[in-house]
């Protein structure tokens, strides 16, 4: 897969999110996406993403994992919705930090999919282990093809 693909299926996704209300309020942002990878980022603010212990709420890492794992999803073209989602919070985060997501296709079936999706801070401390179910809703008819 050239470079040039990946830079067309990182701009369709980029376009197909960006009408995701949840998406836009947590400030999440597509840093790199291929086929059967993406990697999600997103800055912690205080006013967004924390609890009142001044850390990231866990259902705001809960939002970027499953995020991450549903762009993956795209990436092969399935349309999804989560069916089953399992979370290890290991390490959390504070405001001004970013979460980095990586989510990485483990089965990719016809009915359902099985994606995981690590969360890691800035200098690379594991925050979060999670892998989830989806169920294969449909297509994306008009993925760009490499």
């Amino acid at each position: 897969m050239g470079e040039d693909y990946s830079q067309r299926l990182k701009e369709y996704i980029e376009k197909t999110y960006e009408i995701n209300a949840l998406v836009n309020l947590l400030d999440m942002k597509i840093k790199d996406i291929e086929m059967g990878k993406a990697i999600l980022t997103m800055k912690i603010s205080a006013q967004k993403h924390t609890n009142l212990y001044k850390v990231v709420h866990g259902g705001a890492l809960a939002s970027l994992a499953d995020t991450v794992m549903g762009v993956v999803c795209a990436t092969v073209g399935k349309r999804v919705i989560t069916l089953d989602m399992n979370m290890n919070y290991i390490k959390n985060i504070g405001p001004g930090e970013t979460a980095i997501a990586v989510g990485r296709i483990l089965h990719n079936g016809n009915k359902t999919m099985v994606v995981e999706a690590e969360l890691f801070n800035e200098s690379d401390n594991l925050l979060v282990k999670a892998r989830a179910t989806f169920f294969v809703t449909g297509r994306f008819e008009d993925l760009p093809h490499a």
